[in-house]
């Protein structure tokens, strides 16, 4: 699904990743971890296409991928959250996530201005699928509402929501557990695990929540100032030296 060729981003003299390789195969769910300031969200603004790598290659599906424009890389089928929400604040519930289903909307501009048959039958299609997404995470109720007025955990709720109305085959998850209360988290992996299967998903996540982290990963890579350190299943990656000397350094 996913594969980086020795991918490395640098700005000026900073090399805030280094020869990063990954693959990932369709309908896993792997995790790239590592403490603050590893590159882990540059690594994902690389893919996404934000930054142009400054050597190596990304293949989606076996494309080349490397370099395109991040709203090409969502028409291919790569859709991804954010470490810092971003919801459009004056949209509401709703309104945020059909912004996301017109990306799939093949209607001309003709259409959509005069409101043609055509455009209506594809905008109610675009609501009932808004719709449903909405009633996998319990938003039906709160369609009209603001989208920033909503408790942090449904705010990140509706952020995955937005991106999962892109219909993409890979998500990007920039630690989606952030701010969540204990309860919230253990409702958080449920849901992971669920969109993945309902959705047909292959999932990269970001997360610093490590009961999160290996609740639902079958693999891992781990970064340490923009260096892979270590790769493996969650058990490995528990017992590897230099994952516990990055995170708690040593005597």
């Amino acid at each position: 699904m996913l594969r980086t060729d020795s991918v490395s981003m640098r700005f000026g003299g900073l090399t805030a990743v280094a020869d990063f390789n990954v693959q990932i195969e369709k309908n896993e769910i792997v995790g790239l971890i590592g403490p603050n300031g590893a590159g882990k969200t540059t690594a994902f603004n690389t893919i996404t296409g934000v930054y142009k790598p400054t050597e190596g290659k990304i293949f989606f599906k076996g494309k080349d991928v490397t370099g395109a424009k991040p709203h090409h890389i969502t028409e291919m089928g790569i859709a991804r959250t954010f470490q810092n929400i971003r919801l459009f604040k004056d949209m509401n519930v709703l309104e945020n996530v059909l912004v996301a289903t017109h990306l799939r909307m093949d209607v001309g501009v003709f259409a959509s201005t005069f409101h043609l048959p055509g455009y209506l039958r594809k905008e109610k299609q675009a609501r009932e699928f808004a719709m449903e997404l909405l009633e996998s995470v319990g938003l039906t109720n709160q369609t009209e509402e603001s989208a920033i007025s909503l408790p942090y955990g449904k705010q990140r709720r509706l952020e995955i929501v937005r991106a999962l109305a892109t219909k993409p085959s890979l998500l990007l998850l920039d630690e989606p557990a952030a701010g969540m209360n204990p309860q919230e988290t253990l409702e958080l992996m449920d849901f992971i695990v669920g969109i993945r299967d309902r959705f047909d998903l292959t999932i990269l996540l970001i997360e610093h929540h490590m009961q999160v982290v290996m609740g639902v990963c079958s693999r891992m890579y781990v970064l340490d100032y923009g260096i892979t350190i270590a790769h493996g299943n969650p058990s490995e990656i528990q017992a590897n030296p230099k994952v516990i000397e990055a995170y708690l350094g040593v005597d």
